[in-house]
């Protein structure tokens, strides 16, 4: 199975718990999604593997993989955490900013400005993520990226609601074109600030996160 492929059928499945189809506790048989989406359990298996790796779900001894629901206060650190970690990250890159980076940055934006446009959530999503990671890359911190990379990771099915919630698409590719200015402006704190406000879900943020994930 192709790599796009294999998104797909990971994208699907997490779809499916984030509507709420697989509830909280459920088991999740290979066998069984391997019929409904016409591919082999190898696949499947990596799949769950990936989302068991960012908390989705857990595979457990002689029950499989089980829905987990990790609950909104935990997902609150997370992003919380994140905020701090993405940050530093754009403050570092502020100051180390070179020339591959700026392309890097610059392209990935790009892509963000016509998915936006086109209002097509899922892939400004990506084009989000290859975003944010242009931004860890120019930290040139390898430890920094790790660890935000990592985290970004885990947050992907939240960060994906999100990105459905009314006008978030515009508003969020607006806050990039600020945080890209302050980078390439070598504005370090200003970049830490509107990456924290960016990636933070206080307030109405929060409040429109949990909203969807009780009614997903």
């Amino acid at each position: 199975m192709s790599e796009n492929a294999g998104r797909w059928l990971r994208d699907e499945i997490e779809n499916a718990i984030l509507s709420n189809e697989f509830g909280p506790g459920e088991r999740l048989d290979e066998m069984v999604l391997a019929s409904r989406f016409g591919v082999s359990r190898t696949p499947v298996r990596e799949a769950l593997m990936q989302l068991n790796a960012i908390g989705l779900i857990e595979i457990r001894p002689r029950r499989g993989a089980v829905v987990i629901d990790p609950g909104p206060h935990r997902i609150y650190e997370m992003f919380e955490v994140m905020a701090e970690l993405e940050g530093l990250a754009g403050s570092l890159a502020a100051r180390r900013l070179d020339e591959p980076s700026r392309q890097a940055i610059t392209a990935a934006h790009k892509r963000c400005e016509h998915s936006a446009e086109a209002g097509d959530s899922d892939a400004y999503y990506y084009d989000n993520e290859d975003f944010h990671k242009a931004i860890y890359a120019a930290s040139r911190s390898e430890f920094l990226e790790e660890q935000c990379t990592q985290l970004h990771r885990r947050l992907r099915p939240y960060r994906r609601l999100q990105l459905r919630v009314r006008n978030r698409l515009s508003t969020s590719f607006l806050e990039h074109c600020g945080i890209v200015d302050a980078i390439f402006a070598g504005d370090g704190e200003e970049a830490r600030r509107l990456l924290r406000s960016h990636v933070g879900i206080q307030g109405e943020r929060f409040s429109d996160l949990v909203a969807s994930m009780a009614t997903r």
